[in-house]
């Protein structure tokens, strides 16, 4: 039976209303696929303690959770991700990208030029349909 990974993703929004999207690195599982910054739910957390826990490990930045967006379950060949995107707003630092290979500010109507890993598509298509 595969297992089952809780994931909370990031949707920051600049002064732009640029949205972050961060491409995976070649050393991660899912190489070189575009995401919303994220990662694993610990035990015990909740979605709001998760995403700004992993944004400040990730890019070195502080985020605020504002509100659950999008609520997705994935299969992959070897996992099945429960994908649970938020709205974050960045309060302090400027986002680093030390695990991913690149960090880029698109505009909405941008995001589906990217490609996406296939968990993070569903979030990708609300967010431009939302404008």
């Amino acid at each position: 039976m595969k297992k089952l990974v809780k994931v909370v993703g990031a949707i920051i929004q600049n002064e732009n209303n640029e949205i972050l999207c961060a491409l995976r690195s070649p050393n991660m599982s899912l190489p070189n696929f575009w995401e919303f910054p994220g990662g694993k739910l610990e035990k015990g957390e909740g979605y709001k303690e998760a995403i700004e826990r992993e944004i400040m490990e990730e890019l070195d930045c502080s985020v605020e959770f504002i509100d659950v967006f999008n609520d997705n379950t994935h299969e992959y060949d070897a996992f099945i991700i429960n994908l649970v995107t938020v709205k974050c707003k960045l309060v302090s630092g400027s986002p680093t990208a030390s695990e991913h290979a690149e960090l880029r500010w698109l505009n909405r109507e941008d995001l589906l030029s990217l490609n996406w890993a296939p968990a993070d598509i569903p979030a990708v298509k609300q967010l431009v349909t939302d404008i």
